[in-house]
């Protein structure tokens, strides 16, 4: 019996360190599991550059360098000058701008809403017939930036469809209203084999200016290759009496300063229809 309380008393303090040594090692991993368990995934830093492209899309600066090809305001630095016409045809002004260019010799680029075609058919006919080219304006006038691409698509093609009983061809320039696109537009139009056609020459007649205001706005700023925006129709109230007056001196100094007026096809060696 002392012999056995010897040994209970010798193996006592043994078992205590073994008891205490396995505590530490069930601890440490339980600790460990636990803490790898709980441990938060890394935090992603946005892109910040994705997130800027997003934020501010490309300008349309940045958009015709990119696009140059398919995205033009201008021609070649040749003796030649468009002269352009938007929101045609009207019933008001359109025939007026038409009898002076006849009386001319004149051809011309007119930017037509396929919701004018419709109303003014005859009208739309004798620009056509006259020999001057016809480009999509879209067919309500809306601004593109406002529009999603389905939209945007719908605008061009609604307008097609309103010209082609008349041209029998659908056209290859696109005047988006207050030249306005965006790139997802734009990349479309270049996919279906369109040109985007703005201008580098603005005579800011849908202000309603009077004649010498509008002869100074593109007379001061005219130069080789040029395309002019001017308007042959507009909203209820419009007074486009200044563009009319203007028209004919307009077209006689060009002339006087040796440019040839042409239409855009023309300018920018392109086809008319797509």
């Amino acid at each position: 019996m002392k012999r056995l309380s010897f040994y209970i008393f010798i193996l006592l303090p043994c078992i205590a360190i073994i008891s205490a040594l396995i505590s530490t090692d069930l601890s440490d991993a339980f600790y460990k599991n636990h803490t790898n368990a709980e441990q938060p995934a890394a935090i992603q830093k946005p892109d910040s550059s994705n997130a800027s492209s997003e934020h501010h899309p490309p300008t349309l600066g940045q958009l015709r360098k990119k696009y140059s090809h398919y995205f033009l305001t201008n021609g070649p630095r040749v003796n030649k000058v468009a002269l352009t016409f938007d929101d045609v045809p009207d019933p008001r002004f359109t025939p007026q701008i038409l009898d002076i260019l006849k009386s001319h010799g004149v051809t011309a680029t007119f930017f037509v809403n396929g919701h004018r075609i419709a109303k003014y058919p005859d009208i739309f006919r004798r620009i056509h017939e006259e020999g001057h080219a016809i480009g999509n304006h879209s067919y309500s006038h809306p601004n593109f930036n406002r529009l999603t691409v389905p939209e945007f698509v719908n605008e061009i093609q609604r307008t097609e469809q309103a010209a082609y009983p008349i041209i029998e061809y659908y056209p290859k320039m696109i005047r988006p209203p207050y030249g306005e696109i965006t790139e997802e537009q734009l990349k479309w139009a270049v996919d279906h084999s369109y040109r985007i056609v703005n201008w580098n020459v603005d005579s800011l007649d849908w202000k309603g200016l009077g004649k010498n205001e509008v002869i100074q706005n593109i007379m001061s700023d005219i130069r080789p290759g040029a395309i002019v925006l001017q308007h042959g129709g507009g909203g209820v109230g419009s007074d486009l009496s200044g563009t009319i007056q203007a028209l004919p001196e307009v077209i006689t100094r060009l002339q006087a300063l040796g440019y040839e007026l042409v239409t855009v096809p023309e300018l920018l060696g392109i086809s008319l229809e797509k």
